[in-house]
Protein backbone atom coordinates (compact mmCIF):
# COMPACT_ATOMS: atom_id res chain seq x y z
CA UNK A 1 0.00 0.00 0.00
CA UNK A 2 1.47 3.32 -1.02
CA UNK A 3 1.55 6.33 1.28
CA UNK A 4 2.07 10.00 0.50
CA UNK A 5 5.72 10.99 0.55
CA UNK A 6 6.35 14.25 2.41
CA UNK A 7 9.82 13.67 3.89
CA UNK A 8 13.20 13.72 2.17
CA UNK A 9 16.63 12.80 3.49
CA UNK A 10 19.68 14.74 2.30
CA UNK A 11 22.95 12.92 3.17
CA UNK A 12 25.41 15.81 3.44
CA UNK A 13 27.98 14.48 5.91
CA UNK A 14 30.80 13.99 3.38
CA UNK A 15 34.10 15.84 3.72
CA UNK A 16 34.22 17.02 0.10
CA UNK A 17 37.89 16.09 -0.22
CA UNK A 18 37.82 16.32 -4.03
CA UNK A 19 37.18 20.06 -3.68
CA UNK A 20 39.92 20.89 -1.21
CA UNK A 21 41.13 23.44 -0.31
CA UNK A 22 37.76 25.19 -0.85
CA UNK A 23 35.97 22.70 1.39
CA UNK A 24 38.43 23.27 4.21
CA UNK A 25 36.22 26.12 5.39
CA UNK A 26 32.83 25.63 3.68
CA UNK A 27 30.69 22.55 3.08
CA UNK A 28 30.75 21.22 -0.47
CA UNK A 29 26.97 21.60 -0.61
CA UNK A 30 27.38 25.39 -0.38
CA UNK A 31 29.56 25.57 -3.50
CA UNK A 32 27.65 27.51 -6.13
CA UNK A 33 26.52 26.82 -9.67
CA UNK A 34 26.34 30.38 -11.03
CA UNK A 35 24.80 32.03 -7.93
CA UNK A 36 22.94 29.20 -6.17
CA UNK A 37 24.54 26.55 -3.98
CA UNK A 38 24.16 22.87 -4.76
CA UNK A 39 21.87 22.38 -1.78
CA UNK A 40 19.42 24.96 -3.12
CA UNK A 41 18.95 23.02 -6.35
CA UNK A 42 18.18 19.92 -4.28
CA UNK A 43 15.74 21.73 -2.01
CA UNK A 44 13.91 23.31 -4.95
CA UNK A 45 13.56 19.90 -6.60
CA UNK A 46 12.21 18.39 -3.39
CA UNK A 47 9.66 21.18 -2.97
CA UNK A 48 8.44 20.72 -6.54
CA UNK A 49 7.80 17.04 -5.72
CA UNK A 50 5.65 17.92 -2.70
CA UNK A 51 8.23 17.39 0.04
CA UNK A 52 7.36 19.26 3.23
CA UNK A 53 9.92 17.99 5.75
CA UNK A 54 13.66 18.09 5.06
CA UNK A 55 16.09 15.89 7.00
CA UNK A 56 19.80 16.66 6.76
CA UNK A 57 22.32 14.03 7.79
CA UNK A 58 25.36 16.11 8.68
CA UNK A 59 28.74 15.91 10.38
CA UNK A 60 31.19 18.28 12.05
CA UNK A 61 31.97 21.46 10.14
CA UNK A 62 28.55 21.83 8.51
CA UNK A 63 27.30 24.86 10.46
CA UNK A 64 27.42 27.07 7.35
CA UNK A 65 24.96 24.69 5.71
CA UNK A 66 22.56 25.08 8.61
CA UNK A 67 22.95 28.87 8.63
CA UNK A 68 22.19 29.08 4.91
CA UNK A 69 18.51 28.29 5.49
CA UNK A 70 18.09 30.76 8.35
CA UNK A 71 16.49 34.17 7.93
CA UNK A 72 18.96 37.04 7.48
CA UNK A 73 17.02 40.03 8.93
CA UNK A 74 19.80 42.63 8.56
CA UNK A 75 20.53 41.68 4.97
CA UNK A 76 16.84 41.56 4.05
CA UNK A 77 16.26 44.95 5.69
CA UNK A 78 19.19 46.50 3.81
CA UNK A 79 17.91 45.18 0.48
CA UNK A 80 14.40 46.45 1.21
CA UNK A 81 15.68 49.92 2.11
CA UNK A 82 17.63 50.08 -1.15
CA UNK A 83 14.62 48.97 -3.16
CA UNK A 84 16.34 45.82 -4.41
CA UNK A 85 13.11 43.87 -4.38
CA UNK A 86 14.09 41.31 -7.02
CA UNK A 87 17.18 40.21 -5.11
CA UNK A 88 15.19 40.27 -1.87
CA UNK A 89 12.60 37.91 -3.36
CA UNK A 90 15.33 35.49 -4.43
CA UNK A 91 16.93 35.66 -0.99
CA UNK A 92 13.68 34.97 0.81
CA UNK A 93 13.14 31.83 -1.26
CA UNK A 94 16.12 30.33 0.56
CA UNK A 95 14.44 30.73 3.94
CA UNK A 96 12.84 27.65 5.48
CA UNK A 97 9.92 27.69 7.89
CA UNK A 98 10.64 26.92 11.53
CA UNK A 99 10.52 23.19 12.08
CA UNK A 100 10.69 22.29 8.37
CA UNK A 101 14.33 21.20 8.63
CA UNK A 102 15.77 18.64 11.03
CA UNK A 103 19.42 17.75 11.46
CA UNK A 104 20.94 14.45 12.58
CA UNK A 105 24.63 13.59 12.85
CA UNK A 106 26.49 10.79 11.13
CA UNK A 107 29.46 10.47 13.46
CA UNK A 108 31.31 7.87 11.37
CA UNK A 109 31.63 7.75 7.56
CA UNK A 110 30.18 4.25 7.14
CA UNK A 111 28.49 4.72 3.76
CA UNK A 112 25.33 6.04 2.16
CA UNK A 113 23.16 3.31 3.65
CA UNK A 114 24.38 4.22 7.12
CA UNK A 115 23.73 7.92 6.49
CA UNK A 116 20.13 7.18 5.49
CA UNK A 117 19.75 4.86 8.50
CA UNK A 118 20.80 7.72 10.82
CA UNK A 119 17.49 9.44 9.96
CA UNK A 120 15.33 6.44 10.85
CA UNK A 121 13.72 7.98 13.95
CA UNK A 122 12.59 11.01 11.95
CA UNK A 123 11.13 8.90 9.15
CA UNK A 124 9.28 6.50 11.48
CA UNK A 125 7.08 4.16 9.42
CA UNK A 126 6.60 6.46 6.41
CA UNK A 127 7.80 6.24 2.84
CA UNK A 128 10.51 8.80 2.15
CA UNK A 129 12.71 10.29 -0.56
CA UNK A 130 16.50 10.53 -0.68
CA UNK A 131 18.31 13.21 -2.67
CA UNK A 132 22.06 13.29 -3.23
CA UNK A 133 23.16 16.87 -3.80
CA UNK A 134 26.16 15.84 -5.93
CA UNK A 135 23.74 14.83 -8.67
CA UNK A 136 22.26 18.00 -10.17
CA UNK A 137 19.63 17.27 -12.80
CA UNK A 138 18.46 19.86 -15.31
CA UNK A 139 14.93 19.00 -16.46
CA UNK A 140 11.76 20.76 -17.56
CA UNK A 141 9.92 18.74 -14.91
CA UNK A 142 12.17 18.08 -11.90
CA UNK A 143 13.43 14.51 -11.66
CA UNK A 144 11.95 13.74 -8.24
CA UNK A 145 8.58 15.08 -9.37
CA UNK A 146 8.65 12.71 -12.36
CA UNK A 147 9.40 9.83 -10.02
CA UNK A 148 6.74 10.88 -7.52
CA UNK A 149 4.07 10.85 -10.21
CA UNK A 150 5.08 7.30 -11.13
CA UNK A 151 5.19 6.27 -7.45
CA UNK A 152 1.68 7.62 -6.90
CA UNK A 153 0.44 5.18 -9.53
CA UNK A 154 2.16 2.04 -8.23
CA UNK A 155 3.74 2.48 -4.81
CA UNK A 156 6.87 0.43 -4.13
CA UNK A 157 10.48 1.57 -4.23
CA UNK A 158 11.91 3.79 -6.98
CA UNK A 159 15.47 4.59 -7.99
CA UNK A 160 16.42 7.11 -10.66
CA UNK A 161 18.34 5.48 -13.50
CA UNK A 162 20.36 6.50 -16.53
CA UNK A 163 22.60 4.77 -19.05
CA UNK A 164 26.34 5.10 -18.51
CA UNK A 165 29.31 3.92 -20.60
CA UNK A 166 30.03 0.24 -19.98
CA UNK A 167 33.53 1.01 -18.69
CA UNK A 168 32.07 3.28 -15.96
CA UNK A 169 29.86 0.73 -14.21
CA UNK A 170 32.37 0.29 -11.37
CA UNK A 171 31.46 3.79 -10.19
CA UNK A 172 27.73 3.09 -9.77
CA UNK A 173 25.06 0.79 -8.50
CA UNK A 174 23.85 -1.03 -11.63
CA UNK A 175 20.39 -2.43 -12.35
CA UNK A 176 19.27 -5.75 -13.76
CA UNK A 177 15.91 -4.84 -15.28
CA UNK A 178 13.08 -6.53 -17.14
CA UNK A 179 12.81 -5.54 -20.83
CA UNK A 180 10.78 -2.42 -21.48
CA UNK A 181 10.67 0.81 -23.44
CA UNK A 182 8.94 3.14 -20.97
CA UNK A 183 10.51 5.21 -18.22
CA UNK A 184 9.42 2.77 -15.49
CA UNK A 185 11.30 -0.55 -15.43
CA UNK A 186 10.85 -3.52 -13.12
CA UNK A 187 14.12 -4.19 -11.30
CA UNK A 188 15.15 -7.84 -10.91
CA UNK A 189 18.46 -7.18 -9.21
CA UNK A 190 21.03 -4.57 -8.23
CA UNK A 191 24.82 -4.79 -8.07
CA UNK A 192 26.96 -2.18 -6.33
CA UNK A 193 29.98 -1.00 -8.37
CA UNK A 194 30.45 -4.08 -10.56
CA UNK A 195 33.35 -4.54 -12.92
CA UNK A 196 32.26 -3.97 -16.55
CA UNK A 197 32.38 -7.69 -17.29
CA UNK A 198 30.14 -8.43 -14.28
CA UNK A 199 27.58 -5.65 -14.80
CA UNK A 200 24.05 -6.87 -15.63
CA UNK A 201 23.44 -3.75 -17.76
CA UNK A 202 24.74 -0.23 -18.22
CA UNK A 203 21.73 1.26 -16.41
CA UNK A 204 23.09 3.02 -13.34
CA UNK A 205 21.39 4.27 -10.19
CA UNK A 206 21.50 8.07 -9.85
CA UNK A 207 21.03 10.01 -6.62
CA UNK A 208 17.23 10.11 -6.38
CA UNK A 209 15.20 7.54 -4.47
CA UNK A 210 11.66 7.01 -3.20
CA UNK A 211 11.72 4.25 -0.61
CA UNK A 212 9.34 2.34 1.64
CA UNK A 213 9.88 2.07 5.42
CA UNK A 214 11.11 -1.51 4.98
CA UNK A 215 14.39 -0.10 3.67
CA UNK A 216 15.13 1.24 7.15
CA UNK A 217 14.40 -2.19 8.62
CA UNK A 218 16.85 -3.73 6.16
CA UNK A 219 19.47 -1.14 7.11
CA UNK A 220 19.07 -2.01 10.79
CA UNK A 221 21.44 -4.95 10.20
CA UNK A 222 24.17 -2.45 9.27
CA UNK A 223 25.86 -5.07 7.12
CA UNK A 224 28.94 -3.88 5.23
CA UNK A 225 28.92 -4.28 1.46
CA UNK A 226 31.11 -3.02 -1.40
CA UNK A 227 34.10 -1.02 -0.21
CA UNK A 228 33.44 -2.10 3.38
CA UNK A 229 30.59 0.43 3.62
CA UNK A 230 26.91 0.04 4.39
CA UNK A 231 25.34 0.33 0.95
CA UNK A 232 21.83 1.66 0.31
CA UNK A 233 21.61 -0.46 -2.84
CA UNK A 234 22.06 -3.62 -0.75
CA UNK A 235 19.07 -2.67 1.39
CA UNK A 236 16.98 -2.01 -1.73
CA UNK A 237 18.11 -5.30 -3.29
CA UNK A 238 16.76 -7.12 -0.23
CA UNK A 239 13.30 -5.90 -1.18
CA UNK A 240 13.66 -7.47 -4.62
CA UNK A 241 14.64 -10.81 -3.10
CA UNK A 242 11.68 -10.50 -0.72
CA UNK A 243 9.25 -10.15 -3.61
CA UNK A 244 8.55 -6.45 -3.11
CA UNK A 245 8.40 -4.00 -5.99
CA UNK A 246 11.47 -2.03 -6.98
CA UNK A 247 11.42 0.13 -10.10
CA UNK A 248 14.11 1.91 -12.04
CA UNK A 249 12.90 5.21 -13.44
CA UNK A 250 14.59 6.56 -16.57
CA UNK A 251 14.08 10.24 -15.97
CA UNK A 252 13.85 12.90 -18.65
CA UNK A 253 16.69 15.36 -18.05
CA UNK A 254 20.44 15.94 -18.03
CA UNK A 255 22.40 14.81 -14.99
CA UNK A 256 25.63 16.51 -13.92
CA UNK A 257 28.03 14.84 -11.51
CA UNK A 258 28.92 17.78 -9.30
CA UNK A 259 30.90 15.51 -7.02
CA UNK A 260 33.73 15.76 -9.57
CA UNK A 261 35.53 18.91 -10.65
CA UNK A 262 34.92 18.26 -14.34
CA UNK A 263 31.22 17.61 -13.76
CA UNK A 264 30.94 20.75 -11.65
CA UNK A 265 32.50 22.85 -14.39
CA UNK A 266 30.22 21.30 -17.01
CA UNK A 267 27.18 22.09 -14.88
CA UNK A 268 28.36 25.68 -14.37
CA UNK A 269 28.61 26.19 -18.13
CA UNK A 270 25.23 24.55 -18.80
CA UNK A 271 23.36 26.51 -16.12
CA UNK A 272 25.11 29.73 -17.06
CA UNK A 273 23.96 29.36 -20.67
CA UNK A 274 20.39 28.80 -19.48
CA UNK A 275 20.28 32.14 -17.68
CA UNK A 276 18.62 34.91 -19.72
CA UNK A 277 20.79 37.52 -18.01
CA UNK A 278 24.03 35.68 -18.75
CA UNK A 279 23.64 33.56 -21.85
CA UNK A 280 24.49 36.20 -24.46
CA UNK A 281 27.66 37.53 -22.85
CA UNK A 282 28.74 34.13 -21.54
CA UNK A 283 27.93 32.38 -24.81
CA UNK A 284 29.94 34.94 -26.77
CA UNK A 285 32.91 34.39 -24.45
CA UNK A 286 32.74 30.62 -24.89
CA UNK A 287 32.54 31.00 -28.67
CA UNK A 288 35.57 33.29 -28.68
CA UNK A 289 37.44 30.88 -26.42
CA UNK A 290 36.66 27.97 -28.70
CA UNK A 291 37.77 29.93 -31.75
CA UNK A 292 41.08 30.82 -30.08
CA UNK A 293 41.72 27.18 -29.17
CA UNK A 294 41.04 26.06 -32.75
CA UNK A 295 43.35 28.76 -34.11
CA UNK A 296 46.10 27.69 -31.70
CA UNK A 297 45.83 24.10 -32.96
Amino acid sequence: MKSKVTKAIFPVAGLGTRFLPATKSIPKEILTLVDRPLIQYAIDEARAAGIEEFIFVTSRGKSALEDYFDNAPELESALAQKGKTEILDELQQTNMDSGAIAYVRQNQPLGLGHAVWCARRLVHDEAFAVILTDDVIAADKPCLQQMMEAYNETGGNYVAAMEVPADKTASYGVLDVAPGDGPRLQVNGMVEKPKPEDAPSNLAVIGRYILTPRIMWNLDARKAGAGGEIQLTDAIAQEIHGGNSVYGYRFDGQRYDCGSKAGFLQATVAFGLQRPDLKDEFGEYLSDLSAMRQAAE
